[in-house]
């Protein structure tokens, strides 16, 4: 048993009092300097001092032992005593970088390493964000989108627009902010002012827009230019229909919060992203199901060539399916969501090839919806170019999740007692169950789950964040796949 297996009650005191020391630390290099300090991703900015514990501890992952607060509240205490610019810097990283470089001067290694953001930066402007619908994705990256201007600043939500559903709708719509039965309280504080028509939650001015017809709306009568609209409703998919959006003044790009239909880029953030050019007006962000798979298909396919293979998902439930039998214009989906498994189609698999046109062709897919009102689990049965070895799979993918470029898509988890309700609120877009890897010659089986509403929604606001150039730099530096 490991030094670190077990805490007492004085090292206990001690780790708590020196987490409370590192509060106000982490506040002002946020309220200063727009630096969102973390510990292996994990942000701490707005967590109290037992969650900084746990997130030391959950440093075992990564550094094969739990980090002490006493060993990262000097690197906090120096980071604050610099001029710095807006990123978002892992204490956790810099610690094992500081202790693999033989440095003795923190100082001056902390300056090495964050040499492009040491000065001050430039103001930069907020992109203004307008949800097209306010339904189960839209409530979230509405949650989301508010946090991350706080954290960052980089982009603000500016509107809301829905049909309006009579008398009080203002009121409904945002309890159903408030509140989720599925992801829980909304952390912070909403209120409505009816006869403006706004909702403001945690400061943030949200204008509700009740219209029938998106091409008639001026969002500049709201303040509102060149912003970047995230249909959410699924009405329209392809360019003639969400070329409605881009005739309203005051919208820049529309972002479809589904797949794409004609020669709309399908869009899975950190794989190709980077094919996204400024004369892209209409994009998508793609599906859940095709944003929990593809990055994993990538890097198993980089690295050992994927010949063909199936997907099979296991699909929480969706809003569109009929909570009792009745009448429904899809097939099957008439039947009542909570009582049945219903087989139905999916287009993840084909969706795959048009982020990562190597898998045109090579890939089949179905989808099992299923009596859980969300997480979801992809099985990709995959028929490899080379012979592999489960253990070698596993730390590789495990690897990826750790110290990739890749992190915030993928992620692994190693435990014979998780179930999908432990995903609630995952923001990767997959997680691989590496107990459930099955590996025999050329033939590998991996299970991945993905939290088919948050972190697709977060997915989502990536896409957002980038088309607006305001991605944080995220410090030290990670590797891509291909290096591990």
């Amino acid at each position: 048993m490991t030094a670190n297996a077990h805490i007492g009650h004085d090292d206990w005191n001690e780790r708590l009092e020196l987490a409370q020391q590192m509060i106000p630390l982490i506040h002002q290099l946020h309220r200063n300097n727009n630096v969102v300090a973390t510990i292996f991703g994990r942000p701490l900015v707005g967590q109290t001092d037992i969650d900084i514990i746990k997130s030391h501890r959950y440093g075992r992952r990564i550094a094969q032992r739990q980090l002490s607060t006493a060993e990262t509240l000097p690197i906090l205490s120096e980071l604050a005593d610099m001029n710095l610019s807006s990123a978002s810097i892992d204490v956790g990283r810099l610690l094992l970088g500081f202790e693999e470089s033989g440095e003795d001067d923190l100082r001056r290694y902390l300056e090495d390493e964050l040499t492009e953001i040491v000065g001050a930066g430039e103001d930069i402007d907020p992109t203004d964000v307008v949800l097209y619908g306010f339904g189960r994705i839209g409530r979230l990256l509405a949650r989301i989108l508010v946090a991350r201007e706080a954290a960052y600043g980089g982009v603000r939500l500016r509107a809301i627009v829905v049909r309006n559903k009579g008398e009080g709708d203002i009121i409904k719509r945002a309890s159903l902010l408030r509140r989720d039965s599925v992801h829980g309280a909304f952390n912070g504080t909403i209120s409505v002012d009816e006869e403006e028509q706004v909702i403001w939650a945690n400061g943030t001015k949200i204008q509700m827009i009740y219209a029938n017809d998106p091409a008639t709306i001026d969002y500049t009568e709201y303040g509102i230019n060149n912003a970047v609209l995230v249909d959410n409703t699924g009405v329209w998919r392809d360019k003639e229909g969400l070329s409605q959006h881009l005739e309203a003044k005051g919208v820049a790009r529309v972002l479809l919060t589904a797949p794409g239909k004609g020669d709309i880029k399908n869009i899975v953030f950190g794989i190709n992203d980077s094919a996204i050019t400024d004369d892209d007006k209409i994009l998508s962000a793609a599906s859940c199901t095709t944003n929990g798979i593809t990055p994993v298909l990538k890097v198993i396919n980089d690295r050992y060539g994927v010949a063909h293979g199936h997907v099979e998902t296991a699909h929480s439930f969706t809003n569109d399916q009929n909570l009792i039998d009745n009448y429904h214009k899809g097939e099957r989906r008439g039947r009542a969501a909570g009582l049945n498994m219903v087989l139905a189609a999916t287009g993840a698999a084909k969706a795959v090839a048009k982020a990562l046109p190597e898998f045109e062709g090579k890939l089949t897919g179905n989808a099992i919806r299923v009596p859980t009102p969300d997480v979801s689990m992809a099985v990709l049965n995959l028929e490899l170019e080379q012979e592999v070895d489960r253990d070698e799979v596993n730390d590789f993918l495990r690897n990826v999740s750790l110290h990739s470029d890749l992190r915030q898509q993928i992620s692994y988890i190693a435990s014979p007692e998780v179930v999908s309700s432990d995903f609630v609120g995952n923001t990767n877009a997959g997680i691989v169950d590496g107990i459930a890897t099955i590996a025999s010659g050329k033939h590998l089986v991996l299970y991945v789950w993905y939290d088919n509403e948050f972190g697709y929604s977060n997915q989502v606001i990536r896409v957002v964040e980038g088309l607006s150039n305001a991605r944080p730099v995220v410090l030290p530096k990670r590797v891509s796949p291909s290096e591990l």
